[in-house]
């Protein structure tokens, strides 16, 4: 398949673009490389990308338009996996209006490329950050999600929203995919793991919000890119039982769908604070401090809906996943 990936120097992004290379797809990678964190570790995702022939990198800002719109013209994508975003719950406290730009108005450019250039499938990453204020666990596709505690949440909601006019206007078949707290090699330097090894090796104390009683979904990598792989070629179709009076969030008479990847067996914070100090041999100092605002303190994903439709739940434990990020960090960063 020839496939875009946006976000392809991101995380997630250059994982999907390695797996997909690696399986034979041609890959158009699009991202605009910012400096929401370390620049350098996105360029050297994209130096591992580059020697596959089948591989071609586009910089370019999703709310440029006429960008955009001539990269679907000049290209016959066969599908598109869309990552790109602005990251961070916290980050959309104090910059607001670059999750506007990026998630919404980048959103509709790519919405509006599918649309125009008849894509097969589009897949869009959303995130258990919709879940908000619901406390129903586990987390359920088929729940409602009308209270985000966050503007990045908002904008991750908005975009499923997005996608569903989409797919009951123009026909587009879209799949949004809610990610639980994705960790692994090649991650993202503000997440937990990346900032708890970084500072335990440097002797320097771990901020542990809410005081320790935190309980978090932590999904690898690998089990991520791989239910996302399953997806790719196999775009939804309208569900002939849908009820427009029980109105079930997570299907429709459209052809859309929103599923849940998740590990399913959330960890306690101090659980995953203890099998890093386990792989490092060290003991963090600790800081404890209060809740963060706009965070939530547990997430758990229901994924029988992944598991009945392409038979896959995420496995990897967190001892697997944890010891093969260190690996990846001492070799990375010499330490």
């Amino acid at each position: 398949m020839n496939i875009l990936v946006t976000g392809a120097a991101g995380f997630i992004g250059y994982h999907l673009a390695y797996r997909l290379l690696k399986d034979g797809n041609t890959v158009i990678g699009l991202d605009n490389v910012n400096d929401y964190y370390d620049v350098n570790l996105k360029r050297n995702r994209l130096k591992r990308l580059a020697p596959f022939q089948s591989f071609a990198f586009l910089k370019l800002d999703l709310h440029d338009t006429a960008g955009i719109e001539a990269m679907f013209r000049e290209n016959a994508f066969d599908a598109v996996v869309h990552l790109a975003a602005q990251a961070g719950v916290r980050h959309s406290l104090t910059h607001p209006h670059s999750y506007v730009e990026s998630n919404l108005t980048g959103f509709v450019n790519i919405l509006e490329g599918c649309r125009h250039h008849r894509i097969k499938h589009l897949v869009f990453a959303s995130s258990s950050s919709v879940y908000g204020a619901n406390v129903v666990m586990p987390l359920s596709v088929h729940h409602n999600v009308d209270h985000p505690l966050s503007l990045y949440a908002a904008t991750k909601k908005a975009n499923e929203l997005m996608a569903h006019t989409y797919a009951h206007l123009f026909g587009v078949p879209c799949t949004g995919l809610r990610f639980f707290t994705v960790y692994g090699p090649w991650g993202r330097p503000d997440m937990a793991l990346f900032l708890f090894t970084r500072a335990i090796l440097a002797g320097e104390p771990i901020r542990i919000f809410n005081y320790g009683r935190m309980r978090r979904d932590f999904t690898y990598i690998d089990d991520i890119i791989e239910g996302v792989v399953r997806m790719i070629p196999a775009p939804p179709s309208p569900n002939p039982q849908w009820d427009r009076e029980s109105s079930d969030p997570a299907t429709s008479y459209a052809p859309y769908r929103v599923y849940n990847i998740g590990n399913n067996r959330p960890v306690e914070l101090m659980e995953y604070v203890a099998a890093i100090e386990s792989c490092l041999g060290k003991e963090a100092q600790k800081e404890f401090l209060p809740l963060q605002p706009g965070d939530v303190p547990a997430t758990c994903a229901d994924v029988s809906d992944l598991e009945r439709d392409f038979g896959f739940r995420p496995s990897t434990t967190i001892q697997e996943g944890i010891t093969r990020f260190i690996e990846w960090y001492r070799a990375y960063y010499s330490v």
